[in-house]
């Protein structure tokens, strides 16, 4: 294996319109965190694409789904999303300009690049919470990666997503049987609990095993028919 640096070095440190963002590199990996909470980085991504695949796999077939995917991270979702055939449109929400600009322009570039030039995709720039609250049913999947869970958030304010009010506004972007997946650090029967009060139907959970501690997971419900 390659020898690792004991520090990661700091690619791009940005303020944001919600804090800190900064891009690092440690050996291989690029890491995003955010007001000093680590996000994510590109040492796997398995997860990531189980999120976008379990969504896919509740719709059943239903021909060019479209998908909304919370979050642009590292890409890995994207990525993912594009590079099957199955999907429709592409839309994705990041609040984050700098993380837009790291893909575009920068050295996320190289998990991303492929799935922005698709003519299926489509970034928006704005706070996800703001963009469903003004949005209809569009969507037939709303994939969230945009904390480290319901119960870790990276802000304070995006604990109403997970809200009874937050995911009532998630379900109405959704299309009649749409399905929303949620990444998750760790898991969360106190959410799924609220899914289920939140009208979310079909509610489940996903494990994807980590080589230590708790699993991370998806969350999955879908909206009724």
């Amino acid at each position: 294996m390659p020898d690792v640096p004991d520090a990661p070095e700091v690619i791009d440190r940005r303020e944001g319109p919600y804090g800190e963002v900064v891009l690092r590199r440690h050996g291989e990996r690029l890491q995003i965190i955010a007001n000093g909470c680590f996000l994510m980085d590109t040492s796997d991504g398995r997860s990531e694409r189980l999120l976008v695949d379990a969504a896919l796999d509740v719709l059943g077939g239903r021909p060019e789904p479209h998908v909304l995917i919370g979050g642009l991270g590292v890409g890995f979702s994207l990525a993912h999303a594009a590079a099957d055939p199955r999907w429709g449109r592409i839309t994705v929400v990041e609040r984050e300009p700098a993380v837009i600009e790291w893909h575009r322009r920068g050295p996320l570039a190289e998990v991303s690049s492929d799935a922005l030039s698709d003519p299926r995709t489509e970034i928006a720039e704005a706070d996800l919470l703001e963009f469903v609250n003004e949005m209809s049913a569009t969507y037939d999947a709303l994939c969230l990666d945009i904390d480290n869970g319901p119960d870790w958030t990276v802000t304070e304010g995006n604990g109403g997503l997970y809200s009874p009010s937050g995911l009532t506004s998630c379900a109405r972007v959704l299309k009649p049987g749409g399905v929303l997946a949620v990444w998750s650090a760790q898991p969360s029967s106190e959410f799924e609990e609220t899914l289920r009060n939140a009208g979310f139907q079909q509610v489940r959970t996903e494990e994807i095993p980590v080589a230590r501690g708790v699993p991370d997971v998806v969350h999955l419900g879908v909206r009724p028919g």
